[in-house]
């Protein structure tokens, strides 16, 4: 008989009912759950199918979870880059193997960041918004387009684009359109390496500098809330934050209030992640002129995500043959 793998959420990742998943089907047995489940609810799956190996996508993996799980339960796969959500402790504790997937989404996760500097860049959010809400005085002339109007336009030649985790391979991304549109790339990472092309500063002269600060870092408990109302002071008034990392390593608080100042502390921000996703209905997030909020959609494309059930199924194979790859520990 083949292992049993089990994907304990898999609509998360094929929501669209359109991926292919016969790079798995050749060297296990696939078991099926679409929805998320609470620690009780994956130990009987995970049970029920007698399960070898999980596979998750961006749900808590407590330590309650593992420690429910059966005896037949040797690996745990996070769909995915950051592994925060598994407890690394229990399941070293059981036995259990932890894998991640990284690098599936790269360029994906990349090309939206440049998006959203794009887009800023000739406040075209912002333009959209206006003729939503039945402004036609940028088309009529009767207003300029332009700074007056809150709608800055600018060139991205010489503008300055700072990485906070700037040495991973979605930043080296971010960090090859970037110079390619002739910005300058500034990086802050905890080796204080310089990658070809860029400048490697501390914290605060990145803050200080940057026209963009577009966010690259796990989220650790050094990292949590690193840009706090202290960094966002930092920052020039007429800079963009653009996270697409993870929600709390920003002090959503202190974002909140920055954007409520009047003016504005900084320009606006991005946010494909959120401190809780999706936000609460009454967040304030929602109603910020010169926020952009997205669901989560970095890693969300098509080819993205079939890219991503090859490599878990090359991550099965790998363990399967005694050589496990992408291992994460505590």
């Amino acid at each position: 008989m083949m292992p049993v793998v089990l994907l304990v959420n898999a609509g998360r990742i094929d929501f669209d009912r359109a991926l292919d998943f016969s790079p798995l089907d050749t060297i296990c047995t696939i078991v099926r759950h679409d929805t998320d489940a609470a620690a009780a609810e994956i130990a009987a799956r995970a049970s029920s199918c007698e399960a070898e190996i999980l596979v998750t996508k961006e749900i808590p993996i407590t330590a309650e979870a593992i420690e429910a799980l059966p005896a037949s339960v040797k690996m745990i796969c996070e769909a995915g880059t950051g592994f925060n959500n598994v407890c690394l402790t229990a399941a070293q504790k059981r036995g259990i193997l932890v894998t991640n997937v990284a690098g599936y989404s790269s360029a994906s996760v990349a090309h939206l960041v440049i998006s959203q500097v794009l887009s800023f860049a000739c406040s075209l959010h912002l333009q959209y918004a206006a003729l939503r809400a039945g402004d036609r005085d940028s088309f009529t002339g009767s207003v300029p387009c332009g700074e007056p109007r809150g709608m800055p336009h600018f060139e991205l030649g010489g503008k300055i684009i700072g990485l906070v985790g700037g040495t991973g391979a979605i930043a080296a991304e971010v960090r090859k359109v970037a110079l390619a549109l002739g910005m300058r790339v500034l990086v802050y990472s905890r080796s204080g390496n310089a990658p070809e092309g860029a400048e490697a500063v501390d914290l605060h002269t990145l803050l200080a500098t940057s026209d963009f600060v577009s966010l690259h870092c796990p989220l650790k408990p050094e990292t949590k809330g690193l840009i706090d109302g202290v960094a966002l002071k930092a920052m020039k008034r007429t800079a963009y934050l653009i996270n697409t990392a993870r929600g709390a390593i920003i002090d959503q608080d202190a974002l909140i209030e920055a954007m409520q100042h009047d003016p504005p502390r900084i320009a606006g921000a991005a946010l494909d992640v959120q401190e809780v996703e999706p936000p609460p209905a009454d967040s304030p997030l929602y109603g910020l002129r010169n926020v952009v909020l997205t669901p989560h959609i970095g890693w969300k494309r098509a080819e993205t995500r079939q890219r991503l059930v090859e490599l878990v199924a090359e991550n099965v194979r790998r363990f399967l043959d005694g050589d496990p790859c992408n291992v994460v520990g505590c």
